[in-house]
């Protein structure tokens, strides 16, 4: 008998990992969520309450709210525009400042006294 080889690979689709998401795999939900809530938030104020006349509301609203939608609707780094937002905040909030000794500088003795005071109080609390 002839032995036949067989062909086990199979072509996976590109789309094959979108489900779950709006337009064909293009747009997330949180990220569709997140654009019509920006969008209102700021489109309303420039529609309604602002004084302008039709043309110059179009111009207006072309430069500010449409960017924002663009960009809140692409995300960040794989992120939602919030959740990038949240990270920054955070990162800021609980950053640390480092602080190095110069090599060659000769520091004065109150210097080094007041760094060893600040080093025992955080130890005692």
């Amino acid at each position: 008998m002839e032995d036949r080889e067989y062909n086990n690979v199979y072509a996976i689709p590109a789309n094959y990992t979108d489900s779950g998401k709006l337009f064909g795999g293009m747009l997330e939900p949180r990220n569709a969520v997140e654009t019509g809530i920006l969008v209102v938030l700021l489109g309303y104020p420039e529609l309604m309450l602002i004084p302008m006349p039709g043309i110059v509301r179009i111009i207006v609203m072309t430069l500010t709210v449409l960017p924002l939608a663009v960009v809140s609707m692409m995300g960040i780094d794989g992120y939602s525009l919030f959740q990038y937002l949240g990270h920054i905040f955070k990162y800021l909030k609980k950053r640390r400042k480092l602080h190095f000794r110069r090599v060659g500088y000769k520091y004065a003795a109150a210097q080094i006294k007041k760094k060893k005071d600040r080093s025992k109080k955080k130890r005692k609390a």
